[in-house]
C-alpha cells in the first residue's frame, strides 16, 4: 500500500474539514435558514400531508413576522412524496442537493422516513420531529433523530391497562393490522397488560385494505371479549366498529393515534361514539372551549378557508419546537450548534395539551405519554390526564 506524503494527508484533512463545515452550516444564511418538508400530497393520506402543510405554514409566517430567528426569516420547501418511499427518497435528493436545507421538518410516514433518512445523514442533515409514531424515528440511536411521537407501543401500554381496570373488563382482546404498525399496537396493549397481570384473550387479524370485517367481528363476539385494542387507521376502524353494532355488540372499543381522527366521526357517525383514543395532541375545535385553542382554530380557518385538524397541530407544534431550539443555538446556527443545544432542551406544556418534553445526549425520543380522548355526540372530548407506564 502506497504511503502517502504527511502534506498531502494534511491538505486532505483540511478539505474534509471544509466539507464537514460546509455541511454543518448548509441552509443557513445570513438572513434565512432553509428548512425541508416531505408530506402526502397527492395519494392516499393527501388530507393529512396538506394540513400538516399549512399548520407548518402557519407557524413560519409567525416566526417571520415577528423578526425570524436570530434575525434569519424561515424559507420552507414542501415536496410531495404521494406516500411513496420511493418518490421519498427523490424528494429528499432534491431538498438536500438542490435547496441545501439545514433540517427535514415534520416528514410525514414511517416508510417515507426510513427511505430518505439515508440520503438526509449522508449530508448532515437532522430529521426533526416526522409525523409518525413509530420507534425507528428515535431507534436505532443516531445523533440526526429527533421524534416528538409517543410510540403506538408506548401508548397502548399505557393506556390499555388502564382503560380496562376503569371499566372493569374482563376480557380485553385485539383485532389488528397485519403489519408492523398493527404489531406495534398488540404488543404494547399486550405488555401492558402483562404488567397489570392480564393478557390478551383473544386476538384477530386483517390485511392492510380490507374492507370486510364481519369475521373478525364475530370471532371477538363470540369469544366474550368486553375490551376490543383496536390496531386499526381510518376505514377500517370505522368498518370493524359499524360491524359490531350492527350485530348489536357492544365491546368498549379502543384505539390509538392512528385512529385519533376527525374523520372517524365525519365519515362513520353516530355508530362512532363510545370509541376511546390515544393521544398527545389534542383536535382544535373552533368552538374548543379553551380561549387560546379557539383563538388558534378561527386563525387557521381565517388564513386557509379551512377547519384545522390535529394535523394541522402536529405541523405547528414542529416549526415552534424547531425555532425554540434553533433560537436556543445562538446566532451561529450550525448542525453542531443545535444538536448542543437539543441535548438540554425542554419544552413546556403547550395549549393543545401536550405534555413536557426533555431530549438529551442520547434521548431522542421527547415524550412517551399519552392520553385519551372519547367520541361524545360526533366529537372528540378529552377524558383522561397523561399516565405513566
Amino acid at each position: 500500500m502506497t504511503k502517502l506524503p504527511s502534506l498531502v494527508l494534511a491538505a486532505l484533512a483540511l478539505a474534509c474539514g471544509a466539507a464537514g463545515a460546509q455541511n454543518a452550516n448548509q441552509g443557513v444564511g445570513k438572513n434565512e435558514i432553509v428548512l425541508g418538508s416531505i408530506q402526502d400530497l397527492s395519494g392516499p393520506i393527501a388530507g393529512f400531508g396538506k394540513q400538516v402543510r399549512l399548520g407548518m405554514i402557519l407557524r413560519v409566517d409567525e416566526i417571520n413576522e415577528q423578526g425570524g430567528i436570530n434575525g434569519r426569516r424561515i424559507k420552507l420547501v414542501v415536496e410531495d412524496s404521494a406516500y411513496d418511499p420511493k418518490k421519498a427518497v427523490l424528494a429528499a435528493q432534491k431538498l438536500v442537493n438542490q435547496d441545501k436545507i439545514f433540517a427535514m421538518v415534520g416528514h410525514i410516514g414511517t416508510a417515507q422516513n426510513m427511505a430518505a433518512m439515508p440520503v438526509q445523514f449522508e449530508k448532515n442533515v437532522i430529521n426533526f420531529f416526522p409525523v409518525t409514531a413509530a420507534r425507528e424515528m428515535y431507534e436505532p440511536f443516531h445523533r440526526l433523530k429527533y421524534s416528538f411521537a409517543a410510540t403506538y407501543y408506548d401508548q397502548m401500554r399505557t393506556v390499555v391497562p388502564k382503560l380496562a381496570k376503569d371499566k372493569g373488563a374482563r376480557k380485553v382482546c385485539t383485532m389488528y393490522q397485519d403489519d408492523e404498525f398493527g404489531l406495534e399496537v398488540m404488543r404494547g396493549a399486550e405488555a401492558g397488560l402483562k404488567a397489570a397481570g392480564m393478557e390478551l384473550a383473544e386476538k384477530t387479524t386483517y390485511k392492510r385494505g380490507a374492507t370486510d370485517f364481519s369475521s373478525q367481528v364475530a370471532k371477538l363476539k363470540s369469544a366474550g371479549c368486553d375490551m376490543v385494542v383496536l390496531g386499526t387507521i381510518i376505514r377500517e376502524t370505522i368498518g370493524a366498529i359499524g360491524e359490531a353494532r350492527k350485530t348489536g355488540y357492544n365491546p368498549v372499543f379502543v384505539g390509538s393515534s392512528a385512529s385519533y381522527t376527525d374523520l372517524i366521526h365525519k365519515l362513520g357517525g353516530k355508530a362512532m361514539d363510545g370509541l376511546y383514543a390515544t393521544h398527545t395532541a389534542q383536535h382544535p375545535y373552533l368552538d374548543e372551549s379553551s380561549q387560546p385553542i379557539r383563538f388558534w382554530a378561527n386563525k387557521y380557518k381565517t388564513r386557509f378557508n379551512e377547519d384545522p385538524t390535529v394535523f394541522s397541530v402536529y405541523g405547528y407544534q414542529a416549526i415552534d419546537s424547531f425555532a425554540k431550539a434553533a433560537a436556543k443555538a445562538g446566532p451561529n446556527l450550525s448542525t453542531e450548534g443545535f444538536i448542543k443545544a437539543m441535548d438540554t432542551m425542554t419544552y413546556e406544556p403547550d395549549m393543545f395539551g401536550s405534555p413536557e418534553m426533555k431530549f438529551g445526549p442520547k434521548k431522542r425520543l421527547g415524550n412517551e405519554l399519552s392520553r385519551m380522548s372519547q367520541l361524545q355526540d360526533g366529537r372528540w372530548k378529552v377524558v383522561s390526564d397523561y399516565v405513566r407506564p
